[in-house]
């Protein structure tokens, strides 16, 4: 049961006294099992290679079932075959986020499958290097329309029945480019679209939480996935991360996990339009 007064699941209580005066806590709420995602559904996109593959495994770590979103359907279903030997349900959908009939199309099925759903990540993602004067249109159309509008009308559809159950955890993937600039590679467009999407975090944040839905988005910094796979190829660039990074290197599989199930849970009640960036400090100074 959800108890949208407090903003969580009320199943994670532990009995015990509270006190109430109106909408003021007396008391202290003792919480178990505070990031257990069992009986929760979540809906990951770009799920079929990289960070959306450990977003759909870690979430069914913790209890989640799941309901993956790529276009590349023979990929989608080696991860839905991971998921189930995990003993949690998983439904793989063919989806290009860009195509708002497709966007729909899923988030109709899903529902259908599962009645509802929880939990959305919006991981899917272009990165492109380009000089800003040699960008043409229909380049920066494409970048804008898969990391900014699809984040927007993917959010949109799930929101809506979010909306109805009242409750809601929507996690946008953005980028520290999204809050800093960098002069080691030319990617204006990726770093306006993942601008975008941290304001609309905030935005949607500000909007939806009347409905007990928090909206946050993470900000990774560089982190081993097909589309950064050349820049960490390039010793030049991996000398660029040791030197602008505190902790001297890029992200380690599974090192964004737990900011994942902190999002997802319901740990985060209070935490909503937040950019919360895991980039070893790079963007701390």
């Amino acid at each position: 049961m959800e108890d949208g007064s407090l903003g969580i699941d009320s199943r994670n209580l532990i009995p015990g006294i509270i006190l109430c005066d109106g909408s003021i806590m007396k008391g202290r709420i003792f919480m178990k099992n505070l990031f257990d995602l069992s009986g929760k559904v979540a809906l990951i996109t770009g799920a079929s290679s990289g960070l959306g593959v450990q977003f759909a495994n870690v979430l069914a770590d913790f209890g989640a079932d799941v309901i993956i979103l790529a276009r590349r359907a023979d990929k989608l279903e080696n991860v839905a075959k991971e998921i189930k030997a995990k003993g949690r349900k998983a439904l793989p959908l063919t989806c290009d986020v860009t195509k708002e009939e497709e966007v729909i199309s899923a988030v109709e099925k899903g529902i259908k499958e599962f009645g509802k759903i929880d939990i959305l990540i919006n991981n899917a993602g272009l990165g492109a290097v380009t000089p800003a004067e040699e960008y043409d249109f229909g380049e920066w159309k494409k970048m804008i329309d898969i990391n900014l509008n699809a984040v927007f009308f993917m959010a949109q559809q799930v929101g809506k029945e979010m909306i109805k159950n009242k409750y809601g955890k929507i996690i946008n993937i953005a980028s520290m480019y999204g809050i800093k600039a960098n002069m080691a590679l030319p990617t204006t467009a990726y770093h306006a679209s993942k601008a975008g999407v941290v304001n609309l975090t905030r935005a949607l944040a500000a909007e939806w939480a009347k409905h007990n839905i928090t909206v946050n988005a993470i900000g990774p910094g560089f982190f081993q996935s097909e589309m950064t796979t050349d820049a960490l190829g390039d010793e030049s660039f991996l000398q660029h991360i040791k030197l602008t990074t505190p902790m001297g290197r890029y992200g380690n599989a599974g090192e964004l996990d737990g900011i994942v199930i902190y999002l997802a849970s319901d740990a985060s009640s209070y935490t909503t339009g937040q950019t919360i960036a895991v980039d070893g400090g790079t963007t701390a100074v």
